[in-house]
């Protein structure tokens, strides 16, 4: 039986042998499905969402999140589920105007209900959403609304593309740049070696945040939003290269001695030809590792800019541009929901770096199982 076990582990390729490990590791697995609900949130923006995310309700500023329910204030059950009416009213103790549900009206949640136009993955044109209220109910603030009347839900699942798109964008660029210089470096050593090492070293020195700030300072002000998303795109990759050029060197310089590198100079195998067919599929678990650790990174540094005002700017809505409205300390106390963006960042990034650390336990030649 031992035996057979034996065959059966040696007939699997390494890819199988690292997915079954990974299946192994629990907490990599319930992060796995995390990321992939934001993706789809990503992906199905418009049809997730029953609010234009930039259109603005008149005097419904600082909703408070409107209560889904089943049971109504007489204590009956409904099979679907509804919401009161909002109204405000002044608070005789706080001298202030407060929302309260108005019980004398109530709404319906449908699904695959109509509401804005928009286009499905940008090619097909509907109105039809997941959810929402009738047409002639108030909207459905889930997160409740901003200081401007808009819906705080739809804006950070709109803002979950933008956020997510920029650090997987910054993340493939400083890979194609890390391959590159790392095994450009690596292979051939010498004056590449020294130039490409002091350069990284020099960017390695400085700290990131006064990097990124200074970086992202000199983005023009007046520049729309579409140049400034590449802007920060290329800064965030410009500066996170370093260590992956640096640890993609090292492996080249251990491996590019070996017997079947020399075998295939001796055939006449070009130098890209070895560094890129031979060299760096060697060690692609250890690329899909860095990159994986490497894109939270990447949304923090986008959230840290629009959290500042350096990075996008209002009309764009990214996860950073949210926050910015959560600075002020009483704003935070008043109307907490507007900090529920920052549980989405929270949950990004400990999903990503759960799942790597998943996929780095996985990768190791020596785990047993």
């Amino acid at each position: 039986m031992q035996e057979v076990v034996t065959n059966t582990r040696k007939s699997r390729s390494q890819m199988q042998l690292i997915l079954l490990r990974f299946r192994k590791h629990r907490l990599a697995m319930v992060s796995l499905w995390a990321l992939g609900i934001l993706i789809l949130c990503a992906l199905f923006s418009e049809f997730l969402v029953p609010n234009d995310p930039i259109h603005l309700y008149p005097n419904m500023n600082y909703v408070p999140p409107r209560k889904i329910r089943f049971f109504d204030a007489d204590g009956r059950f409904h099979l679907r589920p509804f919401i009161y009416g909002y109204k405000q009213e002044f608070n005789p103790e706080t001298w202030e105007r407060e929302w309260v549900e108005n019980t004398k009206e109530k709404y319906p949640i449908y699904f695959f209900a109509r509401g804005f136009k928009y286009k499905l993955l940008g090619l097909f044109p509907t109105d039809i959403h997941l959810f929402n209220v009738s047409e002639d109910g108030p909207p459905l603030f889930l997160f409740g609304s901003d200081r401007n009347g808009r819906c705080v839900f739809s804006r950070t699942i709109y803002a979950t593309r933008v956020s997510i798109s920029m650090a997987v964008l910054g993340v493939i660029i400083s890979l194609v740049l890390g391959i590159v210089l790392g095994g450009i470096a690596g292979y051939y050593g010498g004056i590449v070696d020294e130039v490409v090492q002091r350069i990284s070293e020099l960017l390695l020195a400085i700290p990131k945040l006064p990097l990124w700030m200074g970086l992202a300072a000199a983005v023009p002000s007046n520049w729309p939003i579409t140049k400034v998303y590449v802007a920060i795109v290329v800064i965030s990759s410009m500066t996170s290269w370093p260590w992956l050029a640096r640890g993609i060197r090292s492996k080249l310089i251990s491996l590019r001695n070996e017997d079947y590198v020399m075998a295939a100079r001796s055939y006449g195998a070009s130098n890209m030809r070895i560094i890129f067919r031979y060299l760096v599929p060697n060690f692609s678990s250890y690329i899909i590792v860095s990159l994986t650790l490497s894109i939270p990174g990447m949304i923090l540094m986008e959230t840290s800019l629009s959290f500042l005002g350096l990075g996008l700017r209002p009309p764009a809505v990214s996860w950073g541009v949210l926050l910015e409205q959560a600075q002020n300390f009483q704003t935070v106390i008043l109307y907490p929901w507007l900090l529920i963006p920052g549980a989405f960042v929270v949950t990004a990034i400990l999903a990503l770096n759960f799942v790597g650390d998943g996929l780095r336990d996985a990768a190791d030649p020596y785990e047993i199982g």
